[in-house]
């Protein structure tokens, strides 16, 4: 096997690579002998067919894998003598396409080359960590927001007419065809106008009713209704109206704390504290970790695989415009072209998630099983009700695997240099923090 270099221009390599009809026929011969045990051809026992046979028979079909073995072959013990290591999947293609059997066989291998990383005293950084304590008036402000979702309902003054939002008390009988059906009939139900909790079309049409007021509402249930017999047909609820009532918000008391599962009212503010406290470190971390990206940025400079550059030139664009054209769902609008704006970004991206991937690697950082399986969890929830399907499909799909891996071993790498780094804590209010994590959204 020869390896000839025939590129080496910054980053871009190329090398040819022959393979002699000697060593292909050989590679050939070695495949055959150890399949040869287990080969049975008529007119002779197990085993037993002999070599030339074999070659005649089996030769064309083996001839392929065994090329594409020794080339691979090859290219490892290329790459491990070399050191280097592809940006991306080396382009390798045949030369002599008019080969056939019994010539040498010739192939290209282009690539270009991850860069070298340079050495970086990582305690040089100096970053400042905003803290943020939640005090009485965050605490107060909060609870308002639970009292709004674990709001109580008070009865209107008389003659008030339903709106969307308020909660009628009712009983009710359904019928098909004249006939009462079960699970068509309730005494003293709440229903919340425009909570969508019955048939649609049901709710609209008791906008308006009174106390003490007798409707009959007609809908039609869905042709994918759970109950078959009642698929499609038509329905008539007499509706007789008990009680009319507007939403409040809960009063703020020991009562309301244990519908959020606290004993009492002080235990649900203790709670309320530790969690807007966590939801500040975050922010406060997100902040953090822009200034580590930032002097980072600044602290190395190194050439970069232009098809990486330009990979990520085009998803970023392709976002961009996505973003700006929210009713284009698919893939299917004009081509997007690159700006030197996006080329910038681009640029920094790919050197600081180059830095990252070999601090990291250095560091010996790795993403766990447990760490996986809690982020695809954590993401199946977006989808009730079908958190089984999900998992399976991340597990038969290695891209969303890589896609989820990336973002959890970035954070652990930023936290390893974190704790190489000089961090000076400055107690700060929720405004300035809320000022600062919105100043990252705006570069």
């Amino acid at each position: 096997m020869q390896v000839k270099e025939t590129l080496n221009e910054g980053l871009k390599r190329g090398y040819n690579i022959t393979l002699t009809a000697d060593e292909l026929d050989a590679k050939v011969n070695e495949k055959l002998k150890e399949a040869q045990p287990d080969v049975e051809m008529k007119g002779f026992r197990k085993g037993k067919v002999p070599m030339a046979l074999l070659k005649k028979q089996f030769g064309q079909r083996v001839m392929g894998e065994a090329m594409q073995e020794a080339i691979d072959g090859a290219m490892n013990e290329h790459f491990e003598k070399s050191g280097d290591r592809p940006a991306m999947q080396p382009d390798v293609k045949m030369t002599n396409e008019d080969w056939k059997e019994g010539d040498d066989v010739e192939v290209e291998m282009t690539y270009e080359a991850l860069p070298e990383i340079p050495e970086l005293d990582l305690s040089g950084i100096k970053l400042e960590k905003m803290v943020v304590k939640a005090d009485d008036a965050a605490i107060d402000e909060a609870l308002a927001s639970l009292a709004e979702t674990a709001q109580d309902f008070k009865a209107r003054k008389k003659g008030s007419k339903a709106k969307d939002g308020d909660q009628v008390v009712m009983d009710f009988v359904g019928k098909v065809d004249g006939e009462a059906f079960e699970g068509g009939s309730a005494e003293d139900y709440p229903l919340v106008l425009g909570s969508n909790s019955f048939i649609p079309g049901f709710e609209e049409q008791l906008v308006g009713v009174k106390a003490d007021e007798e409707k009959d509402v007609t809908v039609s249930f869905p042709e994918d209704y759970q109950a078959e017999h009642l698929k499609g047909k038509e329905a008539v609820f007499s509706c007789t109206i008990k009680e009319v009532k507007e939403p409040v918000a809960a009063e703020i008391n020991d009562e309301m704390a244990t519908k959020f599962g606290a004993e009492d009212l002080a235990a649900l503010k203790v709670q309320i504290g530790e969690r807007l406290e966590a939801e500040y470190a975050g922010a406060s971390r997100a902040v953090m970790k822009r200034g580590l990206l930032d002097a980072l940025d600044k602290m190395v400079d190194f050439d970069l695989p232009p098809s990486l550059l330009d990979a990520e030139a085009g998803q970023i664009a392709h976002q961009l415009w996505h973003e700006e054209n929210p009713d284009v769902q698919g893939h299917d609008h004009p081509e997007i072209e690159t700006t030197d704006e996006h080329k910038k970004l681009a640029t920094r991206r790919v050197r600081l998630g180059l830095l990252l991937a070999e601090l990291g690697q250095k560091a010996e950082v790795e993403v766990t099983d447990a760490e996986m399986t809690q982020a695809i969890m954590n993401q199946a929830r977006q989808y009730p009700g079908q958190e089984r399907q999900f998992f399976e499909f991340v597990q038969q799909n290695q891209q969303m695997q890589q896609q989820m891996r990336a973002p959890i071993f970035e954070d652990k790498v930023v936290d390893h240099v974190f704790e190489q780094a000089t961090i000076t804590e400055k107690e700060v209010s929720k405004d300035d923090l809320q000022k600062a994590v919105e100043a990252l959204e705006e570069e």
